[in-house]
């Protein structure tokens, strides 16, 4: 069960350790965690459809994620042969250095950080793909920035910067969506490069394209890594 939330702090983040980890570790079960969190509650009959996978398949991996507290039944909703599942309250807070040093969870951790790259990469696909009218084109972007040198403690401060940006933002748990808004995903994506020698200075550029299409689909709510 989640942590009562205070009114400053909200439910306290929870670890993943090395079993939930191998619990969250795969496509399926990250696609379905996924589609909750982004679509709401549903059954495993809805999600099979949704997934092209059989009822029994999604059943027995929502019972897997359930037993690991990352999904929970609504048990105002639905029947004993029905039962619909939304995503669990709270974040779940991932340290990758805590699962290097074994070779068997860096396994695990890969085939997760693996299947993360590749949700990240269909939001953005369904993104270009879409058209949501003249009102949405020209608001999202699409940015890369490769001319920044940070030290490990400067790369830590920009990243907490950027997240209390984020969660400035960031809707209210049962708060009324504001009129004419719509889900809006931002993916977070900055980390360290091995250095090569250059023979000229650095250009200080940035690409950066502000497509004229609308934002992508409702939000996913992941674990946060930590690198």
């Amino acid at each position: 069960m989640p942590d009562e939330p205070t009114p400053e702090t909200g439910p306290t983040p929870r670890s993943i350790d090395a079993r939930s980890l191998r619990a969250l570790a795969h496509p399926l079960r990250m696609r379905i965690l996924e589609l909750l969190a982004s679509d709401g509650p549903a059954t495993s009959t809805t999600l099979s459809a949704r997934l092209g996978e059989s009822t029994g398949t999604v059943s027995w991996h929502l019972r897997h994620l359930a037993e690991h507290g990352y999904i929970e039944r609504r048990t105002e909703r639905g029947t004993k042969r029905e039962r619909w599942w939304r995503r669990a309250e709270g974040t779940w807070v991932l340290n990758t250095a805590e699962h290097r040093e074994d070779p068997q969870g860096k396994a695990v951790l890969d085939t997760y950080l693996h299947e993360t790259l590749q949700q990240q990469f269909r939001r953005v696909s369904d993104y270009l793909a879409q058209d949501l009218g003249a009102t949405w084109r020209g608001t999202g972007t699409l940015s890369a920035w490769d001319n920044l040198r940070l030290t490990p403690d400067r790369l830590r401060a920009l990243n907490a910067e950027l997240l209390a940006v984020i969660e400035r933002y960031s809707a209210v748990p049962g708060s009324v969506p504001e009129a004419g808004s719509l889900p809006v995903v931002v993916q977070l994506q900055s980390f360290p490069r091995k250095d090569t020698p250059r023979h000229e200075p650095p250009s200080h550029t940035r690409l950066a394209r502000t497509t004229p299409r609308p934002a992508g689909p409702p939000p996913r709510l992941p674990p946060a890594v930590v690198r």
